[in-house]
């Protein structure tokens, strides 16, 4: 009887141990969802020196979402991070003067699977070099979950002047 007690117990803490570890396993990349409703900026759009823009996509998890980021620069050499099926129609390769380049991080709230951005950017025209250069631009979204997985999409985009 008293060994009956004993593996009775031990299979209860050995129940109590198992359940307690059902935490869902974050093992999926996140996704970006450019086909949504007015979804800014899609492969081969223009965007303008000095105009704001609104950043439009959605973004989703299966556990919870973490941050984004944003990286533009220039594609005057025709290198290649597209992430997209559609070809744009490039310009001529050309070096590079006074370049455009940013790279901002953005935090999404606590606790989401699922997020629509609304972010609101502008494109300075240019610095202290002087005006920035038109032409091919790169336009990388990087998102990442609350683990650690990342995926990224790459979009050729022109930055022009009106």
């Amino acid at each position: 009887m008293k060994t009956l007690r004993i593996i009775s117990g031990l299979l209860f803490v050995l129940f109590v141990f198992a359940t307690c570890n059902d935490k869902e396993i974050d093992d999926q990349d996140p996704e970006i969802d450019l086909t949504i409703t007015d979804a800014f900026p899609t492969n081969c759009d223009t965007l303008y020196f000095g105009e704001p823009f609104t950043l439009n996509m959605l973004f989703t998890d299966n556990v919870e979402l973490g941050s984004f980021s944003i990286d533009i620069h220039n594609n005057f050499d025709h290198h290649s991070h597209s992430t997209e099926v559609t070809e744009c129609n490039l310009g001529d390769v050309k070096e590079p003067v006074n370049p455009y380049l940013s790279i901002e991080e953005y935090d999404i709230p606590e606790g989401l699977d699922a997020y629509q951005t609304s972010q609101e950017i502008i494109i300075p025209d240019g610095n202290s070099k002087g005006k920035f250069d038109e032409g091919d631009y790169h336009f990388l979204i990087r998102l990442v979950d609350k683990t650690g997985w990342e995926v990224q999409k790459g979009l050729s985009i022109k930055i022009l002047r009106k």
